[in-house]
């Protein structure tokens, strides 16, 4: 049994044979311990655990099992509000080709621009551009190759 923990959700993730059934793993408030109170997973996650994102609920994967690039291509006004995006720090960057390391998981929404993001671990490349919103995952190493000028709001976390 595996217990993580944020300031508004723990999740307790039981494994059996590398798997998590959706019978045992639970996300609860933190001020709610209960069995009863707990939102249960729909669908066997191998080797998951649960972080609080907003309202949303990300799945990500953990003991040598890495997430990908997450890309959500033109999102609404009402997704980028309830998110804060505007208030994010700015960076830009002109065309270039640089390595790059994620010490910590980092969003960002572009602004403008057209870039190639390719891990060095074998994660799949992601190609996005101006109006996408992007997840990078904690820990990975990449290449960015930014064909066209970019300006994005970051949120490193």
């Amino acid at each position: 049994m595996a217990i993580v923990s944020s300031s508004s959700f723990i999740a307790i993730l039981a494994a059996t044979a590398n798997n998590i059934s959706p019978i045992n793993a639970f996300l609860l408030p933190s001020s709610a311990l209960s069995r009863t109170q707990a939102r249960v997973l729909s669908q066997p996650v191998p080797g998951a655990c649960l972080f609080r994102r907003d309202d949303d609920i990300s799945i990500r994967m953990v003991d040598n099992k890495v997430s990908e690039i997450e890309v959500v291509t033109q999102p609404t006004d009402e997704f980028l509000e309830k998110k804060g995006v505007f208030s994010w720090s700015k960076w830009s960057c002109p065309p270039s080709k640089f390595p790059w390391t994620y010490d910590s998981t980092e969003s960002c929404y572009l602004l403008q621009g057209q870039v190639t993001v390719t891990p060095t671990d074998g994660r799949k490349p992601a190609t996005f551009g101006k109006g996408d919103f992007i997840t990078f995952p904690s820990g990975m190493s990449c290449t960015w190759d930014v064909s066209e000028r970019v300006e994005k709001h970051y949120m490193f976390y």
